[in-house]
């Protein structure tokens, strides 16, 4: 069971906090992870009375939370703990009156979700420093992006670090709360056998693709002035690229797995001028069908400008200069409104050094993230009948199959009791923000610098016909 906490949620009446936040808390509460002196409580600009806000949760509860795992008697006892205090997080006038309405912390610790737009992260932190709520034992937790540059982000970074220790500081990736992601590492530093070949000599690429269907839903104002690099390269895709090509750390410890993942951050090689060109592909969607609907192009999205130059699509070759992946792509992608939502980590071998037998060799790790959680390792067989007739077959591990009697928890939960527990080991740190973004800064000016316009894609499609050739022309493809 975690500390006595008030977990207060800036944003509460955003998507963040009733489609995400709300309902991992109730599923804490319910499996009575969550101490019974917690309160939870939401805090946004709208003048709601406490009952109307308690309707307004429980009916996002209702609808996020499998219907088996919803219980009236568990939400009563749930809602009695969830408050709400219309405030205007600007303004610092109004950090007085919620200092007045906590009350003196009495061996609580104050948990301050910032469920915002980061414009907001440092006059928050500010404004709970000058009230006295931002003591030693608060923790403060940012969602991402941190900044839209490496400059920005520093300058969060200092301003956040004014007010509370790093020890303190949460800066939430949801990926990294994903339990396939965690069995990443689970596969890479638990099994022997794939130790040997887990490096440049028996590797020949790894692709790392993050495709989804929607479009920029309700956030075109933010996404507009931030694009695919900003949106999803610099975090999530660089963090699930950290974790594959990461050294073993010296214990499974905050401290210890992410100077592991800094200094694989630092080690790539930078991709600057001409290379943009060369190594990058981005694109943008046009008007397509998606499970035979019609959507619209991005530039008609809602708050979106009409003439836009924003991508909606990235494709990378990424190279890590280190003794273990030397001479090895990472091929990273990531789009909107693509055929199939799909997240996945492939890990592509070399063939075997004499071809003993007629047909291709497809020897590859298939680590899927979403819409299912499994793990594949592709091998050659040879097919029944007269004659060595190879086939490829998968050697599968459906992970929801195999723990088909145990729920399977969603990011934010993982996160969320991380948070309450005070491990940040799944938390990126000061210094690998800023790495991320000194090796994406020099992508995002390339772009500007050669005006690489983004290349145009049918919605519901794989993407622009480019990023094809930029593994095409090494003899690669996609896998799809």
């Amino acid at each position: 069971m975690t500390i006595p906490c008030d977990i207060l949620v800036f944003g509460g009446t955003g998507d963040l906090a009733l489609h995400k936040l709300l309902p991992a808390l109730y599923h804490l509460f319910r499996e009575a992870r969550l101490n019974p002196a917690v309160r939870v409580i939401a805090l946004a600009r709208r003048n709601l009375p406490r009952n109307d806000y308690l309707k307004l949760a429980e009916r996002h509860c209702r609808a996020q939370v499998a219907r088996t795992d919803f219980d009236e008697e568990v939400w009563q006892r749930f809602s009695a703990r969830l408050d709400y205090f219309p405030m205007d997080a600007s303004q610092s006038a109004d950090f007085g009156r919620l200092a007045r309405y906590l009350g003196e912390p009495g061996g609580l610790t104050r948990i301050f979700y910032l469920a915002t737009a980061p414009k907001l992260f440092v006059p928050i932190a500010n404004h709970l420093h000058t009230a006295g709520l931002a003591d030693g034992e608060a923790r403060i937790v940012l969602e991402k992006p941190l900044g839209h540059s490496l400059e920005s982000a520093t300058a969060i970074n200092e301003a956040i670090g004014a007010v509370f220790e790093e020890f303190q500081v949460f800066r939430i990736d949801h990926y990294l709360g994903k339990e396939t992601v965690q069995n990443l590492m689970a596969l890479r530093f638990a099994n022997a056998l794939l130790e040997p070949v887990w490096r440049n000599n028996q590797v020949d690429h790894v692709q790392i693709s993050v495709c989804e269907t929607l479009g920029v839903e309700n956030r075109g104002g933010y996404y507009d002035k931030a694009g695919a690099i900003r949106d999803m390269l610099q975090n999530h895709l660089l963090q699930l690229l950290c974790l594959v090509a990461m050294e073993p750390p010296a214990q499974f410890e905050a401290e210890a797995v992410r100077d592991e993942k800094v200094k694989i951050l630092r080690a790539l090689k930078p991709i600057t001028g001409q290379d943009v060109q060369d190594k990058t592909v981005r694109g943008q969607y046009g008007p397509g069908r998606i499970g035979g609907q019609e959507v619209p192009a991005y530039y008609f999205e809602k708050d979106v400008d009409n003439d836009s130059d924003t991508e909606t699509f990235i494709a990378i070759e990424a190279h890590i200069d280190n003794w273990r992946w030397a001479g090895v792509p990472f091929y990273l992608r990531t789009g909107k409104r693509m055929a199939r939502r799909s997240s996945q980590i492939v890990i592509q071998f070399k063939p075997v050094p004499h071809e003993l037998f007629n047909g291709g060799q497809v020897n590859q790790l298939l680590i899927q993230l979403q819409p299912e959680e499994r793990i594949s390792l592709r091998m050659m067989t040879k097919s029944p009948g007269k004659g060595m007739r190879l086939e490829p077959v998968d050697l599968d591990l459906n992970l929801a199959q195999v723990f088909s009697q145990t729920r399977r928890w969603e990011a934010y939960e993982r996160l969320l009791l991380d948070v309450l527990e005070g491990d940040s080991t799944l938390f990126m740190r000061r210094d690998e923000v800023e790495a991320a973004w000194a090796w994406i800064d020099p992508v995002i000016k390339g772009c500007e610098e050669h005006f690489q316009a983004p290349r145009p894609y049918a919605a519901g499609s794989n993407g622009p016909e480019q990023a094809t050739s930029l593994l095409a022309r090494h003899g690669r493809v996609w896998h799809s």
